[in-house]
């Protein structure tokens, strides 16, 4: 009788059914488990003799196995034939989805288990089961790691409980899983499997391997991870007893397996952590308001719910306690959604970091993690914040920095990795570097460094330090944004956060229907990236500061600005006005002028969020600004305001590259890091090259701008087929056409691109090569280079270099191609001693003022704004305002009114009161009471120079003007200035109430009787005398200037408009009588007499502006006596008053 036979007569088989699965049995056993037997087993039943040869040896543990599954099911009348013995090969090899094999379970079993796993960890779904069963010899792994082992491989395992008299035993695991890498996200082959439950580990035979086996004595304190230094692996531990304690260090290998054995005895205490526990930790102020904390030490236990990431060793447990492990070995079996841990000698932190949880532990060399109890759910998706190959501890370790640095490094990574992943960086690593350079630039390479650590001293020190003993807690570090969110945020808050009657001046509620909504056709809200910086209250609810990482882009075709340049990262594209340090002016700004900036990766933290608003509205008056029917259109424009001096760059352009070396101004750092990418990307041009045409070539010229014109919307007929962008640039070719191999992009200027003769060229941008105007300013110099062509004809009006017989074209106007590049130059150094650059003359306002040209290129500041009219426009595809006049002031205070027709261009973003303007090819006009105005024209061009803030730096003041030499000057200079002087009269007030809509007096009801409205609104006018010892002058006062000028209170001033709400209007003259009031009226009689009191005629320090229409001086008779005299008489000056302030001298 065979053995098959033999074996299945033994386990008395039913039916064929079980005969077959015995006989894969038997046949399982003898080829994948007695080959591992070195020697002859010991008998396993009692009809089994000891020395038996070795097919009989497979048949009693082939019985041994069979009684084993029916002990385990308390099953003996049948076999589970529906469970397959499966080899490790073929498990690593064929199962590649997570699984979990239960022999005792039953189906309701099962669905029980299933269902409990989901609710308990929503969104995992619970590992599928599958019938197989596992038997093995364990055997001890590479760095002290366990391993299932039969002849066709092995597979490294995993214990809730592990016993060190299993080593080399033969084991049956009768409730595992298998967890293949790919279910972890990971390109590693192979997995682990996890065996369940430490009564379910069954020994298949009493067959023993002679070996050695551990005894300890004493109670285990701590357990410290398995650490390799200089290639040695090793691991200790802590016994103690009473008050003593012994550290053991294992070092050799054959002693490694222990590591999983020996745990920690003392039972864990659930903790929960509230606020009224900080006051414990131990305290200390650190620099910039960071306060230094003492972590303590604890034990923990609970339930892992989230995977925040597994390369940077960071989960949430029971959905409230965060868990770092990064300052650990990264662990052969990465923890899962639905691990039961057990932690010991963890450290405890309250918000090291507001991006995570405020409760965070974070373990150390001293620190012990052990799971007891495997997940039921699958494997978490591809990990999306760090690499599997765990780049950011990698960095960690490398640089010995703080755990509040680490995390906050940790949650920027995770956000960059959505908003630049893949659209900007192609890989995850990249990410990784960035986000820590990124950490290194806010907090210094210094700062937030930890001391070198002394992992013995760690591990094995009473006195226990170590990384996160001590750290930091900051609630003002920087927050990164991605573009969309900053953009949605200001859309979704600028009207929110505005109260409509806010928009309107003080005396806003005696302003008139159109006067209303002409104050809210236009308004702007601006907010500083750093609330510490701003001064409005609406900021103090966020107290980060904003950081922002993107490329810095030309504008596209979808751009809403094409006047500015964009910042783009993964999720959108936002418009910025940028400024930089001006070369020629020390330490002055400038529009951004360098094309080396295009395409750089910048982190931009300094800058200024602007929400301009745009509201068409028929309000009736400003009792209905609540009512959002008289609202017809509203939108509004978003954009950034920074200096480039305020950028860090992450990733250089090719030409920063070059800029920054032409500067000297790399660090070594950046140098190597330059070199590598250099080298990257020379191979790279390489193998393109290789694979290119051999005819590719550029031909360039050099060129200085002398004038811009303005971009604006042209109808270009047949040629362009409809209306396009277009801007003309007017400029100077300082030499020859040059032919070139590649794109030179702006290497410093040759020999032979300069000539002596210049050549005037007028260079015509249109559709798409429109987007430079952001970046070509008057005096600069650039490089224009026409890829891909070998014909130095195609860049009209310039001679071919080294050809002769070329001829200058006759038309002058070069038109730029689409796929034509322009790269900012230094100034040639050959251009220094034979010729200087003609900088465009740029006039102050004072300068135009005075000046009698008609076409001016001046600079100022911009102190008001308002929009002329409630027209818009659908030029550029979106509604705009197209009449805006700007009030430009110099630093003498001196202003001068600007007017803008916005119908032909793009809506030019920064026209902002505080910030610096400068306005090119503008028609110098007067108007017809002799003042001075500049108005806009098709080629006129502006741009925003220099940025403020009208509330941090606040306008230069009006000069101080003296009455008697400001009434004599015809000068328009003084249109605004202080005066300081005593009330002589009052020679009337008028108080009146008005229909909103016409203007007409209001009464009971409007006196227009071709109007119907029924609001009205109180307005109020005056006219003083003001003497100031040099002169005379009447100043006109009204609306809110009029009720201080009296000295009445508030209720005083209702009390007023109540009793003229019959009469509707009165006219008070202190030196003659009322028109329309009798001379018994009380209320006539009262306000005589304010005007005639002292309180009224008192010191006053006005600002005041004077009008254009002054008369001239005029001759009088006057009679004494019998005699007549004619003199002549000078007008007195007509001011009128803008703000009021009591002098107290």
């Amino acid at each position: 009788m065979n053995s098959e036979q033999l074996f299945v007569e033994l386990m008395h088989a039913r039916g064929d059914s079980e005969a077959s699965w015995l006989k894969h049995v038997l046949s399982f056993v003898s080829q994948q488990v007695c080959p591992l037997l070195t020697e002859p087993a010991p008998a396993a039943a009692d009809d089994l003799s000891t020395g038996a040869v070795l097919s009989d040896v497979c048949v009693s543990l082939s019985v041994c196995v069979v009684k084993t599954l029916q002990e385990i099911t308390s099953v003996t009348h049948t076999l589970p034939v529906s469970y397959r013995l499966v080899s490790v090969s073929e498990l690593v090899s064929q199962q590649h989805l997570a699984c979990v094999s239960h022999l005792s379970w039953s189906t309701n079993q099962e669905r029980a288990w299933a269902r409990e796993a989901e609710l308990s960890l929503p969104g995992i779904k619970a590992l599928p089961r599958v019938n197989l069963l596992l038997i093995g010899c364990l055997r001890e792994g590479r760095g002290g790691e366990w391993r299932l082992m039969n002849s066709s491989g092995s597979v490294r395992c995993e214990f809730l409980s592990l016993s060190p008299h299993w080593l080399n035993q033969l084991v049956f695991l009768p409730h595992w899983s298998y967890i293949p890498h790919n279910a972890l996200g990971q390109a590693e082959a192979g997995g682990y499997v996890e065996q369940w439950g430490v009564r379910e580990a069954a020994a298949l035979l009493h067959i023993r391997v002679p070996g050695q086996r551990a005894s300890v004595c004493g109670q285990v304190g701590s357990v410290c991870p398995l650490l390799v230094v200089a290639g040695t692996t090793f691991f200790c531990f802590t016994l103690t007893e009473e008050r003593h304690t012994v550290s053991v260090l294992v070092k050799e290998s054959s002693r490694l397996w222990w590591s999983p054995c020996v745990c920690v005895d003392t039972p864990p205490s659930l903790i929960c952590h509230t606020d009224d526990d900080v006051s414990e930790e131990a305290e200390s102020e650190g620099e910039s308001g960071r306060s230094l904390k003492q972590a303590r030490v604890i034990s923990y236990q609970g339930i892992v719910t989230e995977v925040v990431s597994e390369g940077a060793g960071l989960y949430v447990i029971d959905r409230k306690v965060g868990l770092c492990l990064a300052y650990q070995p990264t662990r052969r079996r990465s923890l899962r959604a639905g691990d039961s841990v057990e932690l010991h000698n963890v450290h405890f932190l309250y918000r090291p970091c507001p991006d995570f949880l405020p409760s965070m532990l974070c373990t150390c060399l001293r620190s012990s993690i052990r799971v007891t109890s495997f997940s039921r759910g699958g494997g978490c998706p591809p990990d999306t914040t760090c690499p599997g190959d765990g780049a950011l501890p990698r960095l960690l370790l490398e640089t010995n920095r703080g755990v509040s640095e680490y995390l906050w490094t940790c949650h920027l990574s995770s956000r960059l990795s959505h908003s630049l992943v893949p659209s900007v960086l192609k890989q995850q690593q990249c990410v990784c570097v960035l986000s820590w350079k990124l950490m290194e630039l806010m907090w210094g390479r210094e700062r937030g460094r930890v001391r070198r650590r002394d992992i013995y001293s760690e591990m094995l020190d009473e006195s226990h330090t170590c990384p996160v003993t001590q750290y930091s807690v900051d609630p003002a570090v920087p927050q990164y944004v991605s573009v969309s969110e900053l953009v949605l945020s200001l859309q979704s808050g600028c009207w929110s956060s505005v109260s409509l009657r806010s928009l309107l001046p003080l005396d806003g509620s005696s302003l008139t229907s159109s006067e209303i909504n002409a104050a809210l056709a236009w308004s702007f809200w601006t907010q500083r990236s750093d609330p510490r910086d701003d001064l409005h209250i609406g900021d103090t609810l966020r107290q980060r500061p904003l950081l922002l990482v993107g490329i810095l882009e030309l504008p596209s075709q979808m751009s809403e600005s094409k006047q500015a340049l964009q910042l783009r990262d993964g999720t959108a594209a936002v418009t910025c006005i940028v400024t930089e340090t001006s070369e020629e002016e020390e330490g002055g700004q400038r529009a951004a002028f360098n094309t080396a900036w295009i395409g750089c990766l910048v982190c931009v933290h300094q800058f200024t969020m602007v929400t301009e608003r745009f509201l068409q509205s028929d309000f009736p008056s400003c009792q209905h600004l609540d009512q959002e029917q008289f609202i017809t259109h509203k939108h509004c424009r978003v954009y950034l305001q920074f200096s480039l001096d305020h950028l860090h760059i992450l990733s250089p352009s090719v030409s920063m590259m070059t800029l920054l070396r032409q500067r000297g101004v790399a660090s070594a750092g950046e140098e190597e890091e330059e070199e590598k990418e250099e080298g990257r990307k020379r191979r790279k041009k390489r193998r393109e090259e290789a694979d290119a045409p051999p005819s590719a070539s550029s031909v360039s010229i050099v060129f200085r701008v002398e004038q811009k014109g303005g971009l604006a919307w042209r109808n270009m007929g047949d040629e362009g087929g409809g209306v396009v962008l277009d801007f003309t640039v007017r400029v100077d070719v300082i030499g020859p056409v040059v032919s070139w191999g590649r794109d030179p992009k702006n290497v410093q200027v040759t020999d032979r691109e300069i000539k002596r003769e210049e050549e005037k060229v007028v260079l015509v941008f249109s559709g798409v090569s429109a987007r430079w105007f952001p970046l070509l300013q008057p005096g600069c110099y650039y490089r224009l280079v026409a890829a891909n062509a070998q014909d130095p004809s195609v860049l009209i009006g310039c001679d071919g270099s080294g050809r002769s017989g070329m001829e200058l074209h006759t038309d002058s106007t070069l038109q730029i191609q689409s796929d034509w590049r322009v790269h900012t130059l230094t100034r040639p150094l050959q251009l220094h001693t034979c010729r200087q650059p003609l900088s465009p003359t740029v006039l102050s306002v004072s300068d135009v003022l005075d000046c009698s040209s008609e076409l001016v290129c001046f600079q100022g500041l911009v102190c008001d704004r308002i929009s002329l009219n409630n027209r818009t426009s659908e030029c550029g595809h979106t509604r705009t305002n197209t009449g805006v006049r700007l009030t430009m002031c110099d630093r003498g205070g001196r202003s001068l009114k600007v007017y803008l027709d916005l119908s032909h261009t793009p809506y030019p973003p920064g026209l902002l009161p505080g910030n610096t303007l400068r306005l090119s090819a503008f028609q110098r006009r007067l108007s017809r009471t002799g003042g001075v105005y500049c108005s806009m024209l098709p080629v006129s061009c502006l741009s925003v120079v220099s940025l403020g803030d009208s509330r941090s730096a606040p306008l230069p003041p009006a000069p101080i003007m003296h009455l008697g030499p400001w009434a004599l000057s015809g000068e328009q200079s003084g249109s605004v200035g202080q005066v300081k002087g005593h009330v002589v009269c009052f020679l009337f007030v008028q108080l009146q109430w008005s229909c909103s809509l016409c203007g007409s007096l209001y009464s009971q009801a409007c006196s227009s009787s071709q109007c119907r409205s029924t609001t009205s609104v109180f307005q109020s006018k005056a006219k003083l005398v003001i003497d100031d010892g040099t002169g005379e002058a009447h100043v006109w006062f009204s609306g809110a200037l009029v009720r201080p000028l009296l000295g009445l209170a508030d209720s005083q001033w209702e009390g007023l408009q109540r009793a003229l709400r019959v009469k509707g209007h009165i006219r008070v003259y202190p030196h003659g009588r009322s028109m329309v009031c009798d001379e018994d009226d009380p209320l006539l009689h009262f306000l005589s007499a304010v005007c005639s009191s002292d309180v009224v005629c008192r010191p006053l320090t006005l600002t005041c502006r004077k009008h254009n229409n002054q008369r001239p001086e005029e001759r009088r008779r006057f009679s004494r006596g019998d005699r007549d005299f004619m003199t002549r008489m000078t007008p007195p000056l007509q001011l009128t008053c803008l703000t009021v302030t009591p002098d107290v001298t």
